[in-house]
């Protein structure tokens, strides 16, 4: 495996880390455990930090699963034409998170006024890892 693979490794792992960390937050309503960082208390009460009572953080928890199963699911399937398909469907999923990401930043910026840095670590992430994919597809050699 190429250094975008172990890289996109890497980051779907402290993608989930973080979003795992995130959800607790939420879950716990524990804001000492923000550990001094941004404003998690104006972030985790505003009506954006859930869908349907779900916490958003444990949406994107469940991507970064996603991701490292189909990466997982890459390495495994390593010369098949199923690697082509492992590496859209993380491409679709690190686009949708990305625009999601994005939407989630303006709304902390513009909206709530109040930064979460978690909250930009995963954005981060995820904009790194549709990066990744992105120029994995380019690949000509599917191995």
């Amino acid at each position: 495996m190429d250094w975008r693979y172990r890289a996109s490794v890497v980051l779907g792992v402290v993608g989930l880390v973080d979003a795992l960390y995130l959800t607790w937050l939420k879950v716990s309503g524990n804001e000492s455990l923000c550990l001094g960082f941004g404003q998690c208390d104006v972030v985790n009460a505003s009506p954006y930090a859930e869908i349907y009572g779900i916490p958003i953080a444990l949406l994107g928890a469940l991507a970064y699963a996603a991701i490292l199963a189909l990466l997982v699911g890459e390495a495994r399937w390593r010369g098949s034409p199923r690697v082509l398909w492992t590496r859209y469907g993380v491409f679709v999923i690190t686009l949708s998170g990305t625009l999601y990401s994005a939407y989630l930043t303006y709304i902390e910026v513009a909206v709530l006024e109040a930064i979460r840095p978690f909250c930009v670590i995963s954005a981060v992430v995820m904009v790194g890892l549709w990066v990744l994919t992105l120029l994995r597809l380019l690949q000509e050699d599917i191995s």
